[in-house]
């Protein structure tokens, strides 16, 4: 999974990207401070691969892994080539889902490129550049699309869509927020648009806001409001706080989380969001030589989820045997599982569940 972490400049998107990555990006007072996108890749906690090392001791350990990339600080124009825009776009088109940062704090001594806090008009400010460079992109899908309907009448479907969605881009609205049937998501499919990308709007909060009540906080509570209008996830953060803890070992770290009320990290949250926001789960693989996890989109069958581990595992195919986590767990070894029967054989059409422990039966 790859995240870009977006935001107008001075939002606090690179001390965010520091805290969570420990990368070391570069981080200070004043716009575009980022120019080239910084790279931070962290691997995904879970608590069932780490059972899985004890019982196992293997002699290698991989957990999933998530990457995170800085991009540069936004402003108007962008779609327009103004400022580091261009880049930013072309940095967008590679990710997955865009991790927004908002500032909802106040700070006079962080100067903000607008001049004011204002969350609702930062949003606007972005997601307007990504409608303004996804309208340009319609268009042309529209042009095309007519060419076809001279000779092929099913195209007038495609124009019919693509003039709706244009309007709808034109109205200032996210193609996010676009409704449309399960047959015209297939026109989508070549037409890459920045403003579908799945968003999770990272709410950046001083750390008072953070750990008090949140529904007085009206900047958080107008981000709140743009995501559900717009079918977005909304997150809560400090960025400071997440600085803080950067550093500290496992143990200081959830004592000090436990001293502000959090049970989880803002890494945590951003990834367990990530994941549902994009409909991922993990599947395991567990024995001497090594223990992992394998990221799967949800719905994916066992062919495909062993194709993740080798092209071969796909083609020979043969079966998986298959022990759920929570099972294992329970009967405390594999062998006691399977004596209780709760490890099954499953064939092609088996749709791998999260937290599947397998072992993939193949012929080549």
């Amino acid at each position: 999974m790859k995240l870009g972490m977006v935001g107008l400049p001075n939002v606090g998107k690179s001390t965010l990207f520091n805290a969570l990555t420990n990368a070391g990006a570069q981080s200070a007072n004043y716009p575009f401070c980022t120019i080239e996108k910084n790279v931070g890749v962290v691997s995904v906690p879970d608590p069932r691969l780490d059972y899985l090392a004890k019982m196992y001791e293997p002699d290698s350990f991989k957990p999933a892994t998530l990457e995170f990339v800085d991009i540069a600080g936004l402003v108007k124009g962008a779609s327009k080539g103004e400022g580091l825009g261009n880049k930013f776009l072309a940095d967008i088109r590679e990710v997955d889902a865009i991790v927004h940062v908002v500032r909802c704090f106040e700070d006079i001594d962080i100067i903000h490129v607008d001049g004011s806090i204002d969350p609702a008009r930062d949003i606007e400010t972005i997601d307007l550049e990504l409608i303004f460079s996804d309208m340009e992109m319609v268009q042309r899908r529209i042009d095309r699309a007519k060419k076809l309907a001279k000779t092929d009448k099913k195209a007038n479907a495609q124009v019919d869509f693509f003039e709706r969605l244009l309007a709808h881009l034109e109205e200032g609205k996210s193609a996010r927020s676009f409704d449309m049937t399960e047959d015209e998501q297939a026109f989508m499919t070549d037409t890459p648009l920045l403003s579908a990308k799945p968003v999770i709007y990272a709410a950046n909060l001083c750390e008072a806001d953070f750990t008090g009540d949140l529904a007085t906080q009206k900047h958080f509570q107008a981000v709140k409001a743009i995501a559900e209008a717009e079918h977005a996830a909304v997150l809560p953060i400090c960025a400071q706080t997440e600085a803080e803890i950067s550093d500290m070992s496992d143990e200081d770290k959830a004592m000090f989380l436990e001293e502000l009320g959090l049970k989880e990290s803002g890494l945590d949250r951003i990834i367990q969001t990530g994941y549902s926001l994009l409909g991922l789960i993990s599947f395991l693989t567990a024995g001497k030589q090594e223990v992992r996890a394998w990221t799967i989109t949800r719905g994916t069958k066992a062919p495909q989820a062993a194709g993740k581990i080798h092209t071969d595992f796909e083609k020979g195919f043969i079966r998986a045997e298959i022990v759920a986590f929570s099972d294992l767990e329970a009967c405390g070894s594999m062998a006691a599982a399977r004596e209780k029967g709760l490890l099954r054989l499953e064939g092609k059409e088996y749709v791998m569940q999260d937290g599947d422990i397998v072992e993939f039966r193949f012929n080549v």
